[in-house]
């Protein structure tokens, strides 16, 4: 019984304890009320969200190093990083048909890709064996011209020329490639016709130079810089492809315009006549609404930047960018249209 009175204590002690830590984590202590500068900072990370976005990355697919994609995507990647703190950069590829299986394989945010490729994606057909699904367009961008190029000296002249020559046609998994072969197949030359060489800009350039290749399919917006490298010291010359022949393809494949390529474009004297095509700029599906929102008025907001970045963004405009559409639109992006529309 002498042990009974520190028992006792003990067990107070104890009981004290767990009262303690009951309430400590069924009613915390309620904190001083919030002084009027302390709301506003408490306020503050709900403004900072306006300049935010949900997603971590906005990585852009692009295509060749020199190409024009590359070269304005770089701008916009830096663009997006400045204004939403995210990591936003671009991935150099093959070009649209890459572009869209690495969207479609969730690897990338957004993607410049050519009309053809788009509308070949959609309906599961050539470089596609299934539909792909989760794409949506933001915008119609600038026309691709079909910048089929020779030497003065090759004897070329006219896409028919080109029957038993070895040919470029674009890299592999690329919009070049694409329309090389439409165009191609058009004027009713297949690939057995000629000799076939998947080169890149760059490389088609270089091979060209080198006395590689006797033509070589480029296809970009003006002007392709790859080209204008060749030009000099380069008794460059471009083919071209006759209007009435591009109708008759447009009957098949409705995205082929019939366009010219300015005079001095290249050093060229007079206008040629070629094939284009839109370029699009899409976007994965699963984004978010509001992060479209936000990708496509950040873009269009910043089309003079995008501008000085390259000159083929000079034919890009918001009264345009829904004109040509291939796949539809995201919801983003029609809501910023539509905010458009209304002002």
């Amino acid at each position: 019984m002498k042990n009974t009175p520190a028992k006792l204590v003990l067990s107070s002690v104890c009981f004290a304890l767990v009262l303690t830590a009951c309430s400590s984590e069924e009613e915390p202590a309620k904190a001083p009320a919030a002084s009027a500068s302390q709301a506003t900072t408490s306020a503050a990370p709900a403004a900072i969200a306006d300049d935010k976005v949900e997603t971590r990355f906005v990585t852009i697919a692009t295509g060749g190093a020199s190409g024009p994609y590359n070269i304005i995507a770089t701008t916009l990647g830096e663009i997006y990083h400045k204004t939403y703190g995210v990591n936003s950069k671009t991935q150099t590829t093959g070009a649209s048909v890459e572009n869209i299986n690495l969207m479609n394989q969730n690897k990338v945010e957004m993607a410049f890709v050519m009309s053809d490729v788009l509308s070949d994606a959609l309906a599961g057909t050539n470089s596609f064996k299934n539909k792909i699904e989760n794409v949506q367009q933001i915008a119609a961008l600038y026309p691709n011209y079909v910048q089929v190029v020779t030497s003065k000296s090759s004897g070329i002249k006219t896409l028919s020329d080109l029957r038993g020559k070895r040919i470029a046609v674009g890299a592999q998994n690329s919009g070049v490639e694409v329309n090389a072969r439409n165009i191609l197949n058009g004027h009713g030359i297949t690939y057995d016709d000629i000799s076939v060489d998947y080169l890149g800009y760059a490389e088609a350039a270089d091979a060209l130079k080198g006395g590689k290749l006797d033509a070589a399919f480029l296809t970009s917006g003006l002007p392709n810089a790859a080209l204008m490298e060749l030009e000099q010291g380069f008794d460059l010359q471009l083919v071209s492809i006759l209007p009435e022949n591009v109708e008759t393809i447009a009957k098949d494949k409705s995205y082929f315009i019939g366009l010219q390529i300015p005079a001095d474009t290249y050093g060229n004297a007079e206008d040629i006549p070629t094939a284009a095509i839109m370029n699009a700029l899409i976007v994965r599906s699963d984004l978010s609404e509001d992060d479209v929102y936000k990708l496509t008025k950040t873009f269009f907001e910043n089309l003079d930047n995008l501008r000085n970045s390259h000159q083929a963004m000079k034919d890009v405009s918001l009264e345009n960018a829904q004109k040509g559409l291939v796949a539809p639109l995201h919801p983003g992006a029609k809501k910023y249209y539509a905010e458009q529309a209304g002002k």
